[in-house]
């Protein structure tokens, strides 16, 4: 055999075992490569998982709780409805007494029955008693005024959830404490803020501004929540 050909022999062994040993060290890069995806995948796969089990077990202790206080909340309406001064305020004989906490705090800002409340209800039956006006005001972005002059309900925004108004009368001494009186005792919940007393050669006039309230209705519902990764 002629030296020349054993080497060329040995270069061509030489280069074929170097392309063995890349194409092997290829394909274990590969294979490390496609462990350690799959190993960052199923990590965070694990996480995820256990982020939305806690979330799940968040959930199953709210409603557990929810239902271990249902028979307190029974008790305590069941205690409200029993409630003697309740039920000396009531509106009509037949309903429940916890009824005077629900016409106390409307669910909505309906201007208008205040103002029938307030003019059939508390300024009335007072021997002496002329009212000379009667203003209530319809809560801005909730109410409007529509062509007759009566409040609609709009979309509810953020509000302070009350009502003001203001009236002037006219009586005596004892017409006007009465007036006063009527509101203190008014079921529904009335601030007074200001009182002016002015007195003429026709009489005594009182202005009084005040404000009532109501509470938008609350909705329970239950939601989705999206987990994110």
């Amino acid at each position: 055999m002629k030296p020349n050909d054993a080497a060329i022999r040995k270069r061509s062994q030489i280069a074929k075992a170097s392309r063995t040993m890349f194409i092997w060290i290829a394909v274990a890069s590969a294979l490390i490569g496609v462990a350690l995806v799959v190993s960052i995948f199923l990590t965070q796969k694990l996480f995820y998982n256990e982020k939305v089990l806690g979330e799940k077990q968040n959930t199953v202790s709210v409603v557990n709780h929810n239902n271990q206080v249902v028979g307190d909340l029974e008790n305590q309406v069941r205690v409200l409805d029993t409630n003697s001064a309740l039920a000396s305020v009531k509106a009509n004989s037949s309903d429940q007494a916890i009824q005077v906490i629900l016409d106390a705090l409307p669910s909505d800002a309906n201007s208008n029955a205040l103002g029938s409340s307030l003019q059939n209800k508390l300024l009335v039956g007072i021997p002496g008693l002329s009212v000379e006006s009667l203003q209530i005001d319809p809560v801005v972005g909730v109410e409007t005024l529509t062509g007759d002059n009566t409040s609609t309900s709009t979309t509810t925004q953020e509000t302070d959830d009350q009502i003001t108004f203001q009236f002037v009368v006219r009586g005596d001494q004892s017409a006007l404490r009465k007036v006063l009186e009527n509101l203190e005792k008014s079921i529904r919940t009335i601030v007074v803020t200001s009182v002016r007393i002015e007195t003429s050669s026709t009489g005594t006039q009182m202005t009084v501004q005040g404000k009532a309230f109501y509470e938008p209705t609350k909705t329970i519902e239950l939601e989705k929540k999206v987990v994110k990764p």
